[in-house]
């Protein structure tokens, strides 16, 4: 027998804040199924405060009241029965984000957990990444955030190794990351990459899928370092107007991809991987799966 229920992820990040609704699909015998249902974005940017002044500004509270009410609707519209919402970089970072949680539960009834960089990790590995990789390659997973850089090595099928950086596309925008950071995560990626002969990346974030989709590839086909490159060098040679205009790219995503390009381009060459391949997912992925293995855990 069929059986279908909703799940909500919300993922406050340090650029946007996003929903995604999805269905689970239970049929006895049978492997169970994530289908994504609806995806909402509001770029709120709460880094653009926070990583300069420490906290989250009163015009971005008010914001983040107005999308959680927001948020809420939709779920009880969808008839959600889970959901989970967690925050990142920017609100771990916040003095203030404890009482902005607690203002929005109070106001929306929406609970939000701020979580470090480690759980952060650790969530985005929940997700259907086995069915994505060969078992027998090795893999560095790198998620482009606006406040933070999550890179995960995967070998045999097999976590080695995570870690998260303060190595964000906000933080870069803002030249609030110094070169020692820099030099920190390419010595990361060197020493945890180098015993292996062959290493492909995998792109998370909606910047890495926004130029996959840009490059007219097959789904599930990888960009080449080559590609990248040349993108990134587009990117430069353009005005933020003009990456508006001609590569049809949103107001908030016309300046955080080229840093996001930048980023990705590094860890490719300090990995000397000649591929990155981009599955889509991310950490509202794993918060879904996540809530389905507290499901499982309960029965």
């Amino acid at each position: 027998m069929l059986t279908i229920e909703k799940y909500g992820a919300i993922d406050i990040g340090s650029n946007a804040v996003r929903l995604l609704i999805s269905s689970i699909h239970e049929e006895e015998g049978q492997a169970t199924r994530f289908k994504k249902t609806s995806l909402v974005r509001l770029p709120i940017r709460l880094g653009a405060d926070v990583f300069k002044t420490k906290r989250v500004s009163e015009e971005n509270i008010t914001r983040m009241i107005d999308t959680m009410q927001a948020y809420q609707l939709l779920m009880k519209t969808h008839k959600v029965v889970r959901y989970k919402a967690c925050a990142t970089s920017a609100m771990r970072e916040a003095e203030n984000g404890k009482d902005v949680v607690a203002l929005i539960k109070e106001k929306t009834g929406i609970q939000i957990d701020i979580i470090d960089g480690k759980n952060e990790a650790a969530i985005i590995a929940m997700t259907d990444l086995h069915e994505l990789i060969n078992t027998d390659a090795t893999y560095l997973y790198v998620d482009v955030g606006g406040g933070s850089t999550e890179f995960t090595l995967y070998h045999n099928g097999k976590t080695i190794v995570s870690k998260s950086f303060k190595l964000g596309t906000v933080r870069l925008l803002d030249n609030l990351v110094a070169d020692d950071i820099w030099n920190t995560v390419e010595k990361w990626i060197v020493q945890n990459t180098r015993y292996y002969s062959r290493v492909s990346l995998i792109g998370s974030g909606g910047n890495i899928n926004n130029i996959f989709k840009n490059s007219g590839k097959t789904p599930g086909k990888p960009l080449s370092f080559l590609y990248l490159s040349s993108y990134y060098k587009l990117l430069n040679s353009l005005t933020y107007e003009e990456r508006i205009w001609q590569l049809n790219l949103n107001q908030d995503r016309a300046d955080v991809i080229v840093p996001a390009a930048r980023i990705y381009l590094s860890a490719m060459k300090w990995s000397g991987a000649k591929d990155i391949y981009v599955p889509k997912i991310g950490l509202s992925d794993g918060i879904i799966k996540s809530l389905y293995n507290e499901k499982l855990k309960e029965h």
